[in-house]
């Protein structure tokens, strides 16, 4: 199968889990490419001083691998600034937010996966 980069959904989401601003996600999968095992595959793009909540994964976890710009990322309350190349996993019961930083936009590769 190939799926050419002009057939993925894009979204812009307002509020995000409470955050600031919007997210525009661009989804590489849909849900019937997952075979029940995810339900999230995709970019996201934060624009300067945009995010998304703080909020807690049940029954799922996500990771996060930063392309472009940098973040401040919450991890179960503890801050970090993430840089391309970094990755960032959000276990089944655990908490973060992430927050575009600095003057660029922040991009990266996210993928949730079921427990």
């Amino acid at each position: 199968m190939i799926r050419q980069s002009n057939e993925f959904k894009i979204e812009k989401i307002v509020g995000l889990k409470g955050g600031k601003g919007y997210v525009t996600v661009v989804n590489f999968f849909e849900e019937m490419d997952f075979l029940g095992k995810g339900r999230l595959y995709g970019k996201s793009i934060i624009e300067p001083g945009n995010s998304i909540g703080y909020h807690t994964h049940e029954g799922d976890q996500e990771a996060y691998f930063i392309l472009k710009g940098k973040a401040l990322y919450n991890d179960n309350g503890e801050e970090s600034i993430l840089e391309p190349g970094d990755l960032a996993i959000c276990r089944d019961g655990d908490s973060h937010s992430i927050e575009a930083y600095g003057g660029e936009s922040l991009e990266y590769v996210m993928l949730i996966l079921y427990g």
